[in-house]
């Protein structure tokens, strides 16, 4: 999504070869293999810090100096600490969140650097800092203070062993702000010596946010000051953008205090009953839940593989596929309701709701995340799947439309397209709950509204271009294509046949911006005429984050459409092969989103996501396999600079997730997986009592090759399964052969367009 980091052209990975001797399947936990850095040095933007799957805190340490690089609040190449806040973004590019900074100092040090706008801070080293699922710690070096992070679904507890010293403090500071956060209005109240309850409002690139918190202390502080005063008697503090509190203690060497902070977006009593209900004074049993959370989540898919960096990065990325969205509801149900991209609310609903019989969920990064991550939840995460889409729903009934890309109950209203649609389609026809006639009139409406120039793109079949620095006219008007497609198969299903019709005449929108003459989808103006001067490889406002060479392949509706148009097979696997070989020149300059190039591939922005798969529909699937083997190798490493772009809400790791299975959607919403390579010997995906397991027979190389698929002992003459066999269980094997040996293929049958499966 937006802002790619690192101007770099091609971020080597380290993904080893698949070795030849199968092994037995580790029975260790599998939570030793996850690596919480990776992606926290480089573009990748992830924070280290302590939360449970799809969980409400994320509780981690915050450097405290603005900038890209440190745009999930920490950066591996830093040096210090500022404190911990507990809600942060998992590779988005966007600079918000930040929430409730903790941090425990004492008389030791006092040095104070305006570039934290003279915070209290400690250095640190990577040598005495780690982390895993559900759990963070570092030494506060010039403290001498161990922190410990940990976290429940709504809770962040922090554990602080301190050294003897006459006078320690542990600071709250709620005016604490980076990148494009901005507080609006906090309060802070002490409630007794050992609970403090507030509230912090802010704006940034969601309008609106609201916290309200409860922090409880295990042992009770001697006294407190609000924002450096030394105010007696004053219990509470309001009014203000910068509320902040000392608590004073007096602590023996080896001491420690254990904080626990629960969060509510409606209020502190709320955020208090989420202590009660989730957090009991125990931090190492409060994080050994948090681990056996994260151990049940991870034990869904089991791989056997000698290949210990593989396995690493594989159980690191579903890790990450599970950092968004997150839990947005209360315990018992109520949040504050969802505003729009201003910060107003619509429809004259009052500002909380109640989320009765689904939790409710935020933080759609939807541009990205309806590619892979939304369909590989319909696998791994059937449970949730029907909550997300409630959600999704939820925030229609609150705003008018479906959101575009939200969080904390706000519409940010970034990037482009109406991409909860194939979300929703998707859902639908995998079988899950929701009102249809609800998600349809969803699907509809936002299809039909008037912002974003979809007015424009309805009444020409086209977006011209503009004077906007980001008119995106070309991306725009193939992405509401794509999914003007969806909502005809779903209009289809529900036998809204008027409504089928037009939205299919719709979703072969795309025909209008390709420019016969050069074989290019190419940009007009109002009157319908194509813009000159045109540079394929060039970045312009016409193209979203991408030029011309990522987004020609974005008619995932209708590839063999685009193939049609292209000049054939021959010719559009002769394009394809330019693709990943025309190199910038260089003197070409990359934006910063144009990060994992292979050719005019970008891997690190999703538009190219699905690319290497087409060569399936030219009747050559071993150029995808050799692709998707390179992508995997270069692209991923098991380090803090292990991601080749932001990695996305969970888009970047459910990319390698689906390819490692040996399989991908390039349609994400047709209900078909189109065939790659499996990384591994084995895999074994569980769900309940049905099991689908993938494995490789033969020769095991880097250079490997597929002779044949078998699905349940059946040879298959496609180059694609579907979503109802992979959850039906069983077995799908690749027979492996040497690169020499393989045998010249028949015809293999693609997805056929228009159908959903």
């Amino acid at each position: 999504m937006r802002f790619k980091g690192y101007c770099g052209l091609v971020l080597l990975g380290v993904l080893g070869c698949v070795p030849q001797q199968k092994t037995e399947v580790d029975e260790g936990r599998l939570v030793q293999w996850v690596n919480p850095f990776v992606g926290t040095d480089g573009p990748g933007n992830t924070y280290p810090g302590a939360t449970v799957p799809f969980g409400m805190v994320q509780l981690s340490p915050d450097i405290g100096i603005s900038g890209w690089d440190r745009i999930a609040g920490y950066y591996y190449q830093d040096s210090i600490i500022t404190g911990f806040s507990h809600t942060h973004l998992s590779g988005t590019g966007a600079g918000d969140l930040y929430d409730i900074l903790v941090m425990p100092t004492n008389d030791g040090f006092s040095q104070r650097i305006p570039e934290n706008n003279f915070k209290p801070f400690s250095h640190f080293s990577h040598n005495r800092e780690g982390a895993s699922p559900g759990y963070y710690w570092v030494d506060l070096l010039d403290y001498g203070i161990k922190a410990e992070m940990t976290a429940t679904k709504r809770v962040g507890v922090h554990r602080y062993t301190f050294p003897k010293a006459d006078s320690t403090q542990v600071h709250v500071d709620l005016g604490y702000a980076l990148n494009w956060d901005k507080p609006t209005d906090t309060f802070l109240k002490v409630v007794n010596d050992s609970t403090i309850q507030g509230h912090r409002m802010s704006t940034g690139w969601a309008r609106n946010q609201r916290l309200f918190f409860e922090m409880r202390f295990s042992k009770p502080f001697a006294s407190h000051r609000f924002n450096g005063g030394q105010e007696e008697g004053v219990s509470s503090l309001g009014g203000s953008t910068n509320a902040k509190i000392v608590l004073e203690y007096a602590m023996e060497n080896g001491e420690q205090l254990v904080l626990r902070t629960g969060l509510s977006s409606v209020s502190a009593e709320a955020a208090g009953k989420a202590i009660d209900t989730e957090a009991h004074t125990d931090f190492d049993a409060i994080r050994r839940e948090a681990e056996n959370h994260w151990e049940k989540e991870l034990q869904k898919v089991r791989v056997i593989t000698q290949d210990t960096v593989s396995k690493g990065i594989f159980y690191t990325m579903c890790y990450q596929s599970m950092l968004a969205p997150t839990l947005y509801s209360d315990s018992n149900g109520s949040y504050k309701t969802a505003n729009d991209a201003e910060g107003k609310y619509l429809r004259g609903m009052d500002t909380v709701a109640k989320a009765i019989g689904f939790d409710r969920y935020d933080t759609f990064s939807l541009w990205d995340t309806f590619r892979a991550a939304h369909p590989l939840y319909t696998i791994l995460h059937p449970e949730r799947v029907p909550h997300m889409v409630k959600s999704l729903l939820a925030h229609y009934r609150e705003t008018g439309l479906l959101p575009v890309w939200s969080m904390q109950g706000s519409e940010t209203n970034m990037m482009i397209g109406y991409h909860a649609v194939p979300v929703i389609v998707d859902a639908h026809f995998k079988g899950f709950d929701f009102d249809r006639e609800l998600a349809f009139e969803a699907c509809r409406t936002s299809a039909m509204a008037s912002g974003r120039q979809i007015d424009i793109y309805r009444e020409k079949g086209f977006i011209p271009v503009d004077g906007h620095h980001e008119n995106w006219s070309v991306s725009k008007t193939l992405e509401y294509a794509y999914d003007d497609w969806c909502i005809a198969m779903f209009a289809k299903d529900l036998g809204k046949m008027e409504d089928h019709d037009y939205f299919l005449a719709r979703s072969k929108n795309w025909r209008n911006l390709y420019n016969e003459k050069n074989s290019w989808l190419q940009p007009k103006d109002g009157n319908g005429n194509f813009i000159y001067p045109f540079v394929p490889k060039a970045y312009t406002p016409y193209f979203c984050e991408s030029n011309a060479w990522h987004y020609y392949w974005s008619v995932m509706q209708d590839i063999p459409g685009l193939i049609q148009k292209t000049g054939g097979l021959k010719r559009f696997e002769q394009k394809l092969d330019s693709m990943f070989t025309y190199a910038p020149s260089p003197e070409d300059k990359l934006p910063i989103f144009s990060t994992g190039m292979i050719g005019q591939y970008a891997h690190g922005n999703e538009p190219s996501h699905h690319v290497a798969y087409l060569y399936n529909y030219v009747q050559k699937p071993a150029k995808t396999r050799k692709l998707i083997q390179r992508i995997v190798r270069e692209q991923y490493k098991n380090e803090p600079n292990g991601h080749c772009g932001n990695e996305d809400c969970g888009q970047m790791s459910s990319w390698l997730l689906f390819s490692a299975m040996g399989f991908y959607p390039v349609n994400p919403a047709q209900g078909v997986y189109d065939l790659g390579i499996p990384l591994f010997e084995e895999l074994e995906i569980a769900m309940g009592e049905k099991k689908f397991i993938i494995r490789k027979e033969g020769h095991h190389t880097a250079d490997n090759d597929v002779e044949a698929v078998f699905l349940n002992g059946e040879k298959l003459d496609r180059t694609y399964i579907t979503h109802k066999e992979v959850i039906t269980g069983g077995e799908l094997v690749f027979k492996m052969t040497e690169p020499s040996s393989a045998t010249v293929k028949s015809e293999l049958k693609t997805p056929e367009v228009n159908k959903i499966y």
